[in-house]
Order: C-alpha cells, then sequence, then structure tokens
C-alpha cells in the first residue's frame, strides 16, 4: 500500500512539473516570442508540438501493442460441446459421491 502511495504521489508531482513546463513553453514562450525565465533553456518551438505528440503517439501504439500481445498468447475459449459435456461428467461424479455417501450410511 505505502508504495502505491509512492508511486502515486511521483506520478502527481511528475504530472504537474510537465504540465508547468508544457504551459510555459507552449503558451508563453510560443506566444511572446521570447523568455521570461532566463534560467530555463531555450527550446525550439516545434519542439514544444512535437514531444507531446510523439508521447500520445506512442502511448496509444504502447496501449495497441499490449491489447495485441493478450490476444496472441491468451488460449482460445472453450467450445460450448466441450462444456457442456464437462457438466455432464461432473453431474455423474456428483450422483456417484452421492451414492457413495448413501451406501456408507446404510
Amino acid at each position: 500500500m505505502a508504495k502505491d502511495r509512492l508511486i502515486g504521489a511521483i506520478m502527481l508531482i511528475a504530472a504537474i512539473l510537465i504540465w508547468l513546463c508544457y504551459t510555459y513553453y507552449g503558451l508563453i514562450y510560443i506566444a511572446l516570442g521570447k523568455h521570461i525565465l532566463s534560467f530555463l533553456p531555450e527550446i525550439s518551438p516545434t519542439l514544444v508540438i512535437a514531444i507531446p505528440v510523439w508521447l500520445g503517439m506512442t502511448a496509444i501504439l504502447f496501449i495497441v501493442a499490449w491489447i495485441g500481445w493478450t490476444m496472441a498468447t491468451t488460449p482460445p475459449p472453450e467450445s460450448l460441446e466441450e462444456l457442456s459435456e464437462l457438466e455432464e461428467l461432473e453431474e455423474k461424479e456428483e450422483e456417484k459421491t452421492e451414492e457413495e455417501k448413501e451406501e456408507e450410511k446404510t
């Protein structure tokens, strides 16, 4: 539980920092054309757009790859005929165990 909270806190802080940088570079720097905060490095305006687009495409393709991997490695479900046969076998086994219990009582 503590590990989950730590990971959640790190994710929250990272998201806020990324949002602040993206806001600064995406809105203020491009709109004004100059740095307001001199301690931050100068970044090309095209990178401000390219990096989030690349991250979004990477996330989407990762999800698609994960779904594909899951579909490729998951065994197919049993057919309905096999399930009905298994149910019949289980019913017969239950009847046998009930008969054995009745015989033991007598």
